[in-house]
Protein backbone atom coordinates (compact mmCIF):
# COMPACT_ATOMS: atom_id res chain seq x y z
CA UNK A 1 0.00 0.00 0.00
CA UNK A 2 1.48 3.35 -0.94
CA UNK A 3 1.51 6.15 1.57
CA UNK A 4 -0.61 8.24 -0.80
CA UNK A 5 -3.33 5.59 -0.95
CA UNK A 6 -3.36 5.15 2.82
CA UNK A 7 -3.43 8.90 3.41
CA UNK A 8 -6.26 9.33 0.93
CA UNK A 9 -8.26 6.61 2.68
CA UNK A 10 -7.74 8.24 6.06
CA UNK A 11 -5.79 5.26 7.42
CA UNK A 12 -3.32 6.96 9.74
CA UNK A 13 -2.55 4.40 12.46
CA UNK A 14 0.90 2.90 11.82
CA UNK A 15 -0.11 -0.65 12.69
CA UNK A 16 -3.21 -0.53 10.52
CA UNK A 17 -1.20 0.91 7.64
CA UNK A 18 1.10 -2.12 7.87
CA UNK A 19 -1.92 -4.44 7.84
CA UNK A 20 -3.31 -2.87 4.68
CA UNK A 21 0.12 -2.99 3.08
CA UNK A 22 0.25 -6.75 3.72
CA UNK A 23 -3.09 -7.11 1.90
CA UNK A 24 -1.80 -5.10 -1.03
CA UNK A 25 1.19 -7.45 -1.32
CA UNK A 26 -1.17 -10.45 -1.46
CA UNK A 27 -3.16 -8.78 -4.21
CA UNK A 28 -0.05 -7.92 -6.22
CA UNK A 29 1.38 -11.44 -5.87
CA UNK A 30 -1.72 -13.53 -6.51
CA UNK A 31 -4.25 -11.44 -8.40
CA UNK A 32 -2.69 -9.90 -11.48
CA UNK A 33 -6.03 -9.04 -13.06
CA UNK A 34 -7.57 -7.70 -9.85
CA UNK A 35 -4.45 -5.74 -8.96
CA UNK A 36 -4.20 -4.15 -12.40
CA UNK A 37 -7.87 -3.16 -12.33
CA UNK A 38 -7.67 -1.84 -8.77
CA UNK A 39 -5.00 0.65 -9.86
CA UNK A 40 -7.74 2.41 -11.85
CA UNK A 41 -9.73 3.28 -8.73
CA UNK A 42 -9.32 6.62 -6.95
CA UNK A 43 -6.55 6.31 -4.37
CA UNK A 44 -8.98 6.52 -1.45
CA UNK A 45 -10.82 3.34 -2.55
CA UNK A 46 -7.87 1.05 -3.27
CA UNK A 47 -6.96 0.11 0.28
CA UNK A 48 -10.44 -1.27 0.96
CA UNK A 49 -10.35 -3.42 -2.18
CA UNK A 50 -6.93 -4.76 -1.23
CA UNK A 51 -8.23 -5.65 2.23
CA UNK A 52 -11.26 -7.50 0.86
CA UNK A 53 -9.16 -9.38 -1.67
CA UNK A 54 -6.40 -10.08 0.85
CA UNK A 55 -8.82 -11.70 3.28
CA UNK A 56 -10.38 -13.82 0.53
CA UNK A 57 -6.96 -14.81 -0.83
CA UNK A 58 -5.67 -15.75 2.62
CA UNK A 59 -8.66 -18.03 3.28
CA UNK A 60 -8.43 -19.52 -0.20
CA UNK A 61 -4.75 -20.29 0.29
CA UNK A 62 -5.52 -22.19 3.48
CA UNK A 63 -7.80 -24.62 1.67
CA UNK A 64 -6.28 -24.62 -1.83
CA UNK A 65 -2.50 -24.17 -1.79
CA UNK A 66 -1.08 -27.29 -3.44
CA UNK A 67 2.46 -26.41 -2.45
CA UNK A 68 1.91 -26.07 1.30
CA UNK A 69 1.89 -29.79 2.09
CA UNK A 70 -0.57 -29.15 4.94
CA UNK A 71 -2.79 -32.05 5.97
CA UNK A 72 -6.58 -31.80 5.99
CA UNK A 73 -6.54 -31.53 9.78
CA UNK A 74 -3.99 -28.72 9.62
CA UNK A 75 -6.08 -26.86 7.05
CA UNK A 76 -9.19 -27.25 9.21
CA UNK A 77 -7.31 -25.91 12.21
CA UNK A 78 -5.98 -22.95 10.21
CA UNK A 79 -9.46 -22.13 8.94
CA UNK A 80 -10.87 -22.46 12.46
CA UNK A 81 -8.25 -19.99 13.65
CA UNK A 82 -9.07 -17.54 10.85
CA UNK A 83 -12.78 -17.74 11.61
CA UNK A 84 -12.17 -17.25 15.33
CA UNK A 85 -9.96 -14.24 14.60
CA UNK A 86 -12.64 -12.78 12.33
CA UNK A 87 -15.38 -13.12 14.93
CA UNK A 88 -13.11 -11.66 17.60
CA UNK A 89 -12.29 -8.67 15.37
CA UNK A 90 -15.98 -8.23 14.60
CA UNK A 91 -16.63 -7.96 18.34
CA UNK A 92 -13.88 -5.35 18.69
CA UNK A 93 -11.25 -7.66 20.14
CA UNK A 94 -7.52 -7.68 19.44
CA UNK A 95 -6.37 -10.16 16.80
CA UNK A 96 -2.99 -11.29 15.49
CA UNK A 97 -3.67 -11.71 11.75
CA UNK A 98 -2.93 -8.57 9.68
CA UNK A 99 -5.44 -9.34 6.92
CA UNK A 100 -8.18 -9.80 9.52
CA UNK A 101 -7.39 -6.46 11.13
CA UNK A 102 -7.46 -4.73 7.75
CA UNK A 103 -10.68 -6.31 6.52
CA UNK A 104 -12.43 -5.69 9.85
CA UNK A 105 -11.49 -2.02 9.53
CA UNK A 106 -12.79 -1.92 5.95
CA UNK A 107 -16.04 -3.61 6.97
CA UNK A 108 -16.58 -1.00 9.68
CA UNK A 109 -15.67 1.96 7.45
CA UNK A 110 -18.11 0.97 4.70
CA UNK A 111 -20.81 -0.74 6.74
CA UNK A 112 -20.45 -4.06 4.91
CA UNK A 113 -22.75 -6.70 6.45
CA UNK A 114 -20.90 -9.30 8.49
CA UNK A 115 -23.13 -11.99 6.95
CA UNK A 116 -21.21 -11.69 3.68
CA UNK A 117 -17.98 -12.70 5.38
CA UNK A 118 -19.60 -15.54 7.30
CA UNK A 119 -21.08 -16.90 4.07
CA UNK A 120 -17.67 -16.65 2.47
CA UNK A 121 -15.99 -18.59 5.25
CA UNK A 122 -18.77 -21.19 5.10
CA UNK A 123 -18.09 -21.87 1.43
CA UNK A 124 -14.35 -21.97 2.11
CA UNK A 125 -14.96 -24.64 4.73
CA UNK A 126 -16.96 -26.72 2.27
CA UNK A 127 -13.84 -26.97 0.10
CA UNK A 128 -12.33 -29.16 2.79
CA UNK A 129 -14.98 -31.84 2.32
CA UNK A 130 -17.10 -31.26 -0.82
CA UNK A 131 -15.46 -32.48 -4.02
CA UNK A 132 -18.19 -32.07 -6.66
CA UNK A 133 -21.61 -30.57 -7.34
CA UNK A 134 -24.48 -32.58 -8.87
CA UNK A 135 -26.28 -29.60 -10.47
CA UNK A 136 -25.78 -25.93 -11.24
CA UNK A 137 -28.19 -25.13 -8.42
CA UNK A 138 -25.92 -26.97 -5.98
CA UNK A 139 -22.91 -25.09 -7.34
CA UNK A 140 -24.82 -21.80 -7.07
CA UNK A 141 -25.25 -22.32 -3.34
CA UNK A 142 -21.49 -22.68 -3.03
CA UNK A 143 -20.82 -19.70 -5.31
CA UNK A 144 -23.12 -17.51 -3.28
CA UNK A 145 -20.51 -17.60 -0.52
CA UNK A 146 -17.39 -17.93 -2.62
CA UNK A 147 -18.12 -15.36 -5.34
CA UNK A 148 -21.46 -13.55 -5.16
CA UNK A 149 -20.76 -12.12 -1.72
CA UNK A 150 -17.43 -10.76 -2.96
CA UNK A 151 -19.39 -8.65 -5.43
CA UNK A 152 -21.76 -7.61 -2.66
CA UNK A 153 -18.86 -6.64 -0.39
CA UNK A 154 -17.49 -4.43 -3.15
CA UNK A 155 -20.67 -2.45 -3.81
CA UNK A 156 -20.39 -0.09 -0.80
CA UNK A 157 -16.73 0.56 -1.61
CA UNK A 158 -17.32 1.25 -5.30
CA UNK A 159 -20.44 3.36 -4.83
CA UNK A 160 -23.52 3.39 -7.06
CA UNK A 161 -25.65 5.83 -9.05
CA UNK A 162 -28.79 3.82 -8.34
CA UNK A 163 -30.18 2.55 -5.03
CA UNK A 164 -27.65 0.06 -3.71
CA UNK A 165 -30.18 -2.79 -3.57
CA UNK A 166 -30.77 -2.32 -7.30
CA UNK A 167 -27.07 -2.77 -8.08
CA UNK A 168 -26.48 -5.78 -5.86
CA UNK A 169 -27.87 -8.60 -8.08
CA UNK A 170 -25.63 -7.52 -11.00
CA UNK A 171 -22.63 -7.23 -8.70
CA UNK A 172 -23.29 -10.72 -7.35
CA UNK A 173 -23.62 -12.02 -10.91
CA UNK A 174 -20.27 -10.50 -11.87
CA UNK A 175 -18.58 -12.31 -9.00
CA UNK A 176 -20.16 -15.56 -10.20
CA UNK A 177 -19.08 -14.94 -13.81
CA UNK A 178 -15.50 -14.38 -12.70
CA UNK A 179 -15.54 -17.55 -10.64
CA UNK A 180 -17.05 -19.67 -13.41
CA UNK A 181 -14.25 -18.40 -15.63
CA UNK A 182 -11.74 -19.49 -12.98
CA UNK A 183 -13.40 -22.90 -12.77
CA UNK A 184 -12.99 -23.41 -16.51
CA UNK A 185 -9.40 -22.16 -16.57
CA UNK A 186 -8.43 -24.25 -13.55
CA UNK A 187 -10.20 -27.53 -14.31
CA UNK A 188 -6.91 -29.42 -14.34
CA UNK A 189 -5.52 -27.83 -11.17
CA UNK A 190 -8.78 -28.41 -9.33
CA UNK A 191 -8.69 -32.07 -10.36
CA UNK A 192 -5.25 -32.24 -8.78
CA UNK A 193 -6.90 -31.03 -5.57
CA UNK A 194 -9.53 -33.73 -5.91
CA UNK A 195 -12.33 -31.34 -6.87
CA UNK A 196 -14.61 -30.80 -9.85
CA UNK A 197 -16.43 -27.46 -9.94
CA UNK A 198 -18.32 -28.07 -13.19
CA UNK A 199 -21.86 -29.35 -12.50
CA UNK A 200 -22.07 -33.13 -12.85
CA UNK A 201 -25.33 -32.97 -14.81
CA UNK A 202 -23.76 -30.61 -17.37
CA UNK A 203 -20.84 -33.02 -17.80
CA UNK A 204 -23.11 -36.07 -17.94
CA UNK A 205 -25.15 -34.51 -20.74
CA UNK A 206 -22.02 -34.96 -22.89
CA UNK A 207 -21.04 -38.37 -21.53
CA UNK A 208 -18.34 -36.95 -19.24
CA UNK A 209 -17.61 -37.85 -15.63
CA UNK A 210 -14.73 -37.41 -13.20
CA UNK A 211 -12.95 -40.55 -14.41
CA UNK A 212 -12.86 -39.29 -17.99
CA UNK A 213 -11.54 -35.90 -16.86
CA UNK A 214 -8.83 -37.64 -14.84
CA UNK A 215 -7.93 -39.85 -17.80
CA UNK A 216 -7.49 -36.80 -20.02
CA UNK A 217 -5.54 -34.96 -17.34
CA UNK A 218 -3.12 -37.81 -16.61
CA UNK A 219 -2.59 -39.04 -20.17
CA UNK A 220 -2.52 -35.65 -21.88
CA UNK A 221 -4.95 -36.98 -24.47
CA UNK A 222 -8.07 -35.24 -25.76
CA UNK A 223 -11.65 -36.49 -25.94
CA UNK A 224 -14.34 -34.78 -27.97
CA UNK A 225 -16.93 -35.33 -25.25
CA UNK A 226 -14.85 -33.34 -22.79
CA UNK A 227 -14.42 -30.53 -25.30
CA UNK A 228 -18.18 -30.32 -25.87
CA UNK A 229 -18.86 -30.26 -22.13
CA UNK A 230 -16.35 -27.44 -21.66
CA UNK A 231 -17.96 -25.52 -24.52
CA UNK A 232 -21.30 -25.87 -22.76
CA UNK A 233 -19.76 -24.56 -19.53
CA UNK A 234 -18.29 -21.61 -21.44
CA UNK A 235 -21.72 -20.80 -22.89
CA UNK A 236 -23.23 -20.86 -19.41
CA UNK A 237 -20.51 -18.49 -18.22
CA UNK A 238 -21.13 -16.08 -21.09
CA UNK A 239 -24.80 -15.95 -20.15
CA UNK A 240 -23.85 -14.90 -16.64
CA UNK A 241 -21.56 -12.20 -18.04
CA UNK A 242 -24.53 -10.85 -20.01
CA UNK A 243 -26.60 -10.72 -16.82
CA UNK A 244 -23.79 -8.89 -15.00
CA UNK A 245 -22.65 -6.36 -17.61
CA UNK A 246 -25.48 -3.78 -17.20
CA UNK A 247 -24.47 -3.47 -13.56
CA UNK A 248 -21.26 -1.65 -14.50
CA UNK A 249 -23.29 1.40 -15.53
CA UNK A 250 -24.95 1.34 -12.10
CA UNK A 251 -21.64 2.01 -10.36
CA UNK A 252 -20.23 5.44 -9.52
CA UNK A 253 -18.42 6.91 -12.51
CA UNK A 254 -15.04 6.87 -10.74
CA UNK A 255 -15.36 3.12 -10.04
CA UNK A 256 -16.89 1.90 -13.30
CA UNK A 257 -13.62 1.96 -15.33
CA UNK A 258 -11.97 -0.36 -12.81
CA UNK A 259 -14.81 -2.88 -12.95
CA UNK A 260 -15.11 -2.57 -16.74
CA UNK A 261 -11.40 -3.38 -17.04
CA UNK A 262 -11.73 -6.45 -14.80
CA UNK A 263 -14.83 -7.49 -16.78
CA UNK A 264 -13.02 -7.30 -20.12
CA UNK A 265 -9.88 -9.03 -18.86
CA UNK A 266 -11.80 -11.90 -17.29
CA UNK A 267 -13.93 -12.30 -20.39
CA UNK A 268 -10.66 -12.38 -22.33
CA UNK A 269 -9.61 -15.38 -20.22
CA UNK A 270 -12.75 -17.13 -21.41
CA UNK A 271 -11.89 -16.20 -25.00
CA UNK A 272 -8.32 -17.49 -24.51
CA UNK A 273 -9.75 -20.82 -23.32
CA UNK A 274 -11.88 -21.03 -26.44
CA UNK A 275 -9.06 -19.97 -28.75
CA UNK A 276 -6.84 -22.65 -27.23
CA UNK A 277 -9.38 -25.32 -28.12
CA UNK A 278 -10.50 -25.90 -24.52
CA UNK A 279 -7.17 -27.48 -23.61
CA UNK A 280 -7.56 -26.49 -19.96
CA UNK A 281 -6.93 -30.03 -18.72
CA UNK A 282 -3.42 -29.85 -20.14
CA UNK A 283 -2.34 -26.21 -19.91
CA UNK A 284 -3.52 -22.96 -18.43
CA UNK A 285 -5.05 -20.39 -20.77
CA UNK A 286 -3.56 -16.92 -20.34
CA UNK A 287 -4.20 -13.43 -21.63
CA UNK A 288 -1.02 -11.92 -23.05
CA UNK A 289 0.72 -9.04 -21.33
CA UNK A 290 0.26 -6.75 -24.35
CA UNK A 291 -3.49 -7.31 -24.35
CA UNK A 292 -3.75 -6.80 -20.59
CA UNK A 293 -1.84 -3.53 -20.79
CA UNK A 294 -3.92 -2.33 -23.73
CA UNK A 295 -7.17 -2.96 -21.84
CA UNK A 296 -5.76 -1.34 -18.72
CA UNK A 297 -4.63 1.64 -20.78
CA UNK A 298 -8.13 2.24 -22.10
CA UNK A 299 -9.46 1.87 -18.57
CA UNK A 300 -6.94 4.42 -17.34
CA UNK A 301 -8.12 6.99 -19.89
CA UNK A 302 -11.73 6.49 -18.75
CA UNK A 303 -10.71 6.63 -15.09
CA UNK A 304 -8.84 9.92 -15.52
CA UNK A 305 -11.81 11.44 -17.33
CA UNK A 306 -14.20 10.28 -14.61
CA UNK A 307 -12.04 11.69 -11.82
CA UNK A 308 -12.07 15.24 -13.14
CA UNK A 309 -13.83 17.18 -10.45
CA UNK A 310 -13.89 14.17 -8.11
CA UNK A 311 -12.79 15.40 -4.65
CA UNK A 312 -11.30 12.01 -3.69
CA UNK A 313 -12.23 12.35 -0.02
CA UNK A 314 -11.99 8.84 1.39
CA UNK A 315 -14.36 9.00 4.34
CA UNK A 316 -16.25 5.81 3.53
CA UNK A 317 -19.21 7.53 5.19
CA UNK A 318 -21.85 6.78 2.56
CA UNK A 319 -23.25 3.62 4.12
CA UNK A 320 -26.29 1.53 3.35
CA UNK A 321 -27.03 -1.98 4.50
CA UNK A 322 -26.87 -4.61 1.72
CA UNK A 323 -28.47 -8.01 2.01
CA UNK A 324 -27.07 -11.15 0.39
CA UNK A 325 -28.57 -12.22 -2.94
CA UNK A 326 -28.20 -15.60 -4.71
CA UNK A 327 -26.31 -15.78 -8.00
CA UNK A 328 -28.41 -15.83 -11.18
CA UNK A 329 -29.39 -19.10 -12.79
CA UNK A 330 -28.06 -19.74 -16.31
CA UNK A 331 -31.22 -18.43 -17.95
CA UNK A 332 -30.87 -15.08 -16.20
CA UNK A 333 -33.61 -15.76 -13.66
CA UNK A 334 -32.73 -15.61 -9.97
CA UNK A 335 -31.53 -18.89 -8.55
CA UNK A 336 -33.24 -20.32 -5.50
CA UNK A 337 -31.93 -18.71 -2.31
CA UNK A 338 -29.18 -20.60 -0.57
CA UNK A 339 -30.20 -22.95 2.22
CA UNK A 340 -30.42 -21.18 5.56
CA UNK A 341 -27.92 -23.60 7.06
CA UNK A 342 -24.92 -25.16 5.42
CA UNK A 343 -22.52 -27.58 7.03
CA UNK A 344 -19.54 -25.35 7.06
CA UNK A 345 -18.88 -23.47 3.97
CA UNK A 346 -16.91 -21.47 0.30
CA UNK A 347 -13.96 -20.50 -3.33
CA UNK A 348 -11.99 -17.86 -5.03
Amino acid sequence: MTARELDAAGILDAGLRADYTACRRLNARHGRTYFLATRLLPADRRSAVHALYGFARHADDIVDDLGSGATLAERETALDTLETEWEKALAGGRVAEPVVRAVADTRARYGIPAAHFRDFLASMRSDLSVTDYPTYEDLAVYMHGSAAVIGLQMVPVLGTVVPRAEAEPRAAALGVAFQLTNFLRDVGEDLDRGRVYLPADLLAAHGVDRSLLLWSRTTGRRDGRVTEALKDAASLTRRIYRVAEPGIAQLHSVSAPCVRTAFVLYRDILRAIEDDGFSVLHRRAVVGRRRRLAVAGRGYVRAVAARRGWPGAGSGADRLRVDAAPPPAPDGETARAPRASRAGGEKR
